[in-house]
């Protein structure tokens, strides 16, 4: 019974991916975690950098939940092959869970093939492989069996014993995306990707019961994006996204509005408005300097767990870096999204 317990506190807390894998409110900020297609797609620069960080939770949780990610992508071959270019790119993304000192550890090393079709829209195809490891802390836990009659003690000795306190696997995704951008002031890209492609097994039990599946449910997510310049000051993007896994999705959907302050780009405001469905309000604010874009997003609570959670949502920022190469030579830069670039 104790083991059975164990193996249903796992599953629901240890195995966060039967649930939801790891995610950003900010998903338009986290493109190789999205779509393993979107690597080496950049709008304004040769190359890309960003970070990510989420806390949730923390009125619930004593230790709150904190989600972290960092990746870097370049374009390739852009003068070297026809209408087309290569994206490499990798990410490192760590997530800590609870009292339980649940951690989440993965890398990845992603690739995709950008092919324009025509002048006014692209195809793009995407993978990515890497290795996660999941690692818990059992000294933090308490189990039935410790239970002293008043309190649970964690330094009462307990039968319920891990086989191992660590699992670490491969895994695999792929992704494919499609923009139409018919002149310099608009632009719609949307994408589909499959996460979890070889469903690898994710288990803290050498043997398991035969009725328990302890592989990584396949993730199903899309999106659509848009960009439209309405005038020499303003940007709108909309974005909407779906994600579904192992019976449980998720809906955000928004916009946001860049607004050129200096008159040629170099200094943005950024504000907008999400919903993600039936659960919260995510409104954004964010500032952008020359190559670097700082937004913030708060996850204002407005279902059931409000109750619970208060009025601590979650919070999120996004540090983006956009470059481009000192010795790209006479090779012009290429612009497929609206920017206030084109006005010099």
């Amino acid at each position: 019974m104790k083991k059975i317990v164990l193996h249903l506190f796992l599953l629901a807390v240890g195995s966060g991916a039967t649930a939801q894998d790891l995610h950003f409110s900010q998903f338009m900020n986290a493109p190789l975690t999205t779509n393993p297609a979107n690597t080496g797609f950049i709008p304004d620069g040769d190359y890309r950098l960003g970070v990510n960080y989420r806390n949730q939770w923390s009125s619930i949780m004593a230790i709150p939940y904190k989600t972290m990610s960092a990746y870097g992508d370049v374009q390739l071959f852009r003068d070297r092959l026809e209408n087309g270019w290569v994206g490499v790119g990798g990410m490192f993304l760590r997530d800590e869970a609870g009292s339980g000192n649940l951690t989440s550890t993965k890398a990845y090393g992603s690739v995709a093939y950008h092919q324009l079709l025509g002048l006014s829209s692209l195809v793009s195809l995407g993978f990515n492989v890497g290795y996660a490891n999941k690692r818990i802390n059992v000294a933090n836990l308490e189990f039935p069996d410790q239970f002293d009659g008043r309190f649970f003690d964690n330094k009462l000795p307990t039968s319920a014993i891990l086989d191992r306190t660590s699992t670490s696997y491969f895994d695999m995704q792929v992704g494919m995306n499609y923009a139409y951008f018919p002149t310099e002031r608009i632009y719609v890209n949307g994408g589909f990707s499959l996460h979890h492609v070889n469903r690898a097994r994710e288990s803290f039990f050498t043997s398991d019961n035969a009725t328990i599946d302890n592989r990584i449910p396949r993730r199903y997510i899309g999106f659509l994006n848009g960009s439209f310049m309405l005038n020499d000051r303003w940007i709108v993007n909309p974005n909407v996204y779906y994600t579904n896994q192992a019976r449980s999705s998720e809906l955000v959907g928004g916009l946001n509005a860049q607004y050129n302050i200096s008159g040629d780009g170099t200094y943005q405001l950024l504000g907008g408005l999400y919903y993600r469905h039936r659960e919260s309000f995510i409104p954004l604010v964010g500032l952008g300097v020359k190559d670097y874009t700082l937004t913030f997003t708060y996850d204002a609570t407005v279902s059931s767990l409000n109750k619970f959670n208060g009025s601590r949502g979650a919070f999120e920022f996004a540090l983006v870096k956009q470059g481009l190469f000192s010795n790209r030579g006479d090779r012009p830069q290429q612009t497929i999204c609206p920017s206030f670039r084109n006005l010099n």
